[in-house]
C-alpha cells in the first residue's frame, strides 16, 4: 500500500505507474482518493477544535458551580452534551471516510522500480541470463506422470476419488525424492546463513490483506467455514505475518528466514488441472525464503535471493534461466520481481519454478512492520520473498533433465545423502 501522503503529492506520479500497469480503469481512484482524504481531514480538524471547546466547558462547569452560579452550570452541561453528540457524529463520519481512504489504498499499486521493463503481460518478460546448457537428449523424454508410474511413484486415480483433480499421492522413490529435495533445499538455506522455521499453515485475514491484493486472496485462498482463518498459499504470507505490528531494533536486522510448509491453492481461473499431470494442483509443500530489512539494503538482498535459487538448481545439475517481470505482469505490492525458469527436455522451453518479489515497504505498511532506528526514528522495513523449491515442479524439471535413456534417473551428488546413498533410482 502506498503512503497516503506520497499520493496527495504526487498523483501524476501514481498515475503514470497505474498506466504502466495497464490498470487505466484505477486511474480515477486517485482523485477519488484525494478527495476523501480533503474531506476526512476537514472532519478530523472540526472534530479536534470541537473536542478542544467541549474540553474547555467542562473545566468551566466546575468553577461555575463552585461559584455558586448553577444556571449558567447547567446551561454549560447541556451545550457539552450538545457538543458530545456532534463530536460522536463526527468521529463516526471520520472513521467512515477512513475506512473508504484505505479501501481504495489497498487496491492503488504500488510504485514500480524504475528498472522494470514495461509490458501488458507475462509474454513481455524480458530473459536475463542463462545458467547451465540446455540439452535435449536423443531419445523420447515420456510425459512426467508417465515417468513416475514407471516407478510406481504416482497415483492420480484413487487421489480424484480421494479429493478430485489437482491431487496426487507420491510412493516410493519418487516420494522419497520428493522429501530429499525439500530436506536439501532446507539445508541449502541453511548454510547460507537463514534461519529454519515452520510456520502456523493457517493465518487470520488481517495477515492476508496484509500480505496481498484482493484479487490474489480470491483467486487462490481457501477459507475455513465459520473460522477467521485461511489456508496459507505459500509460506512467505505467515512468515512476513510473524512481524506484524511490531517495531523491530534497527540493529537487529536484517531477519533472514527459510520456511517449510504445505500449500493450499484455489487455483481460481487457472487452465491445466484437468490434464494429467502435477504441474498445476491445489496442494503442495514447498521451502521458502524471506526477508525484512532496511531499505537502503533491499535491492542488495533481492539479487541474493534470486541468486540461491540459481545456485541451487544448478547443484542439481538443472539448466535454468532468469526472467525480468514486466511492469504488467508484477502482482500489484510488488515492486520488481524475477522468475527464475528451469528447463524442460521434453518440452523444449524453459518453465518457471520460482519467484522472487521486492515488496518494498507495502506489506510492511499494511501489517505495521517499523523499524527502530538509533536515532529513535521510525519507518517501515521492506519485505522480499523467493521460493526456493517448490516440488512437484522441481520434480518435473528434476527427472526430465537426470532421466537416462534405459529409464534410470541419475541422484546428483549433493542429493545423494538424502537419497540413503543411491546414485540412481532403478
Amino acid at each position: 500500500m502506498l503512503d497516503l501522503k506520497f499520493l496527495r503529492e504526487n498523483p501524476d506520479i501514481v498515475k503514470q505507474n497505474i498506466k504502466n500497469k495497464f490498470q487505466d480503469s484505477k486511474l480515477e481512484l486517485v482523485d477519488k482518493v484525494i478527495e476523501l482524504d480533503a474531506e476526512s481531514r476537514k472532519v478530523k480538524q472540526e472534530a479536534d477544535s470541537l473536542r478542544a471547546e467541549k474540553n474547555q466547558l467542562s473545566k468551566q462547569i466546575g468553577a461555575l458551580m463552585a461559584q455558586g452560579k448553577k444556571e449558567e452550570a447547567e446551561a454549560t452541561k447541556k451545550k457539552v452534551t450538545e457538543e458530545s453528540q456532534h463530536l460522536s457524529e463526527l468521529e463516526a463520519k471520520e472513521r467512515e471516510l477512513s475506512e473508504k481512504v484505505t479501501e481504495i489504498m489497498m487496491v492503488i499499486p504500488n510504485i514500480i522500480d524504475p528498472s522494470v521493463p514495461i509490458g501488458k503481460d507475462d509474454s513481455e518478460n524480458v530473459e536475463i541470463q542463462k545458467y547451465g546448457e540446455p540439452v535435449v537428449p536423443d531419445f523420447e523424454i515420456p510425459y512426467h506422470t508417465d515417468i513416475m508410474e514407471n516407478f510406481n511413484g504416482i497415483d492420480l486415480d484413487a487421489a480424484h476419488k480421494v479429493a478430485g483433480n489437482g491431487f496426487y499421492y507420491l510412493m516410493g522413490d519418487i516420494a522419497r525424492l520428493h522429501s530429499a529435495v525439500i530436506s536439501y533445499a532446507r539445508d541449502f538455506m541453511i548454510d547460507r546463513g537463514f534461519t529454519y522455521c515452520i510456520p502456523p499453515f493457517m493465518i487470520r485475514s488481517n495477515v492476508v490483506t496484509g500480505v496481498m491484493s484482493f484479487a490474489e486472496m480470491d483467486a487462490m485462498m481457501y477459507k475455513i467455514e465459520g473460522e477467521d482463518l485461511y489456508l496459507i498459499g505459500t509460506s512467505e504470507h505467515s512468515m512476513i505475518g510473524k512481524f506484524i505490528d511490531t517495531i523491530i531494533p534497527e540493529e537487529t536486522l536484517p531477519k533472514t528466514l527459510t520456511s517449510y510448509s504445505p500449500c493450499f491453492r484455489k487455483e481460481k481461473g487457472a487452465h491445466g488441472l484437468e490434464e494429467r499431470g502435477v504441474y498445476r494442483i491445489h496442494q503442495f509443500e514447498k521451502q521458502e525464503m524471506i526477508v525484512v530489512c532496511k531499505p537502503d539494503e533491499s535491492p542488495m538482498w533481492f539479487d541474493k535471493l534470486w541468486q540461491n535459487t540459481v545456485d541451487l538448481f544448478r547443484s542439481l545439475d538443472i539448466p535454468v534461466r532468469t526472467l525480468e517481470c514486466c511492469s504488467g505482469d508484477l502482482a500489484d505490492l510488488k515492486v520488481k520481481s524475477i522468475d527464475v525458469e528451469a528447463w524442460s527436455p521434453r518440452q523444449k522451453k524453459y518453465f518457471e519454478v520460482g519467484s522472487c518479489s521486492n515488496l518494498s515497504d507495502a506489506q510492511a505498511r499494511r501489517l505495521k512492520i517499523r523499524v527502530k532506528g538509533e536515532n529513535g526514528e521510525k519507518y517501515f522495513a521492506h519485505t522480499l520473498n523467493n521460493t526456493v523449491v517448490a516440488p512437484p515442479r522441481m520434480l518435473i524439471a528434476f527427472l526430465e533433465n537426470n532421466l537416462n535413456e534405459d529409464g534410470t534417473i541419475n541422484i546428483p551428488e549433493a542429493l545423494r545423502p538424502y537419497m540413503g546413498g543411491k546414485e540412481k533410482i532403478q
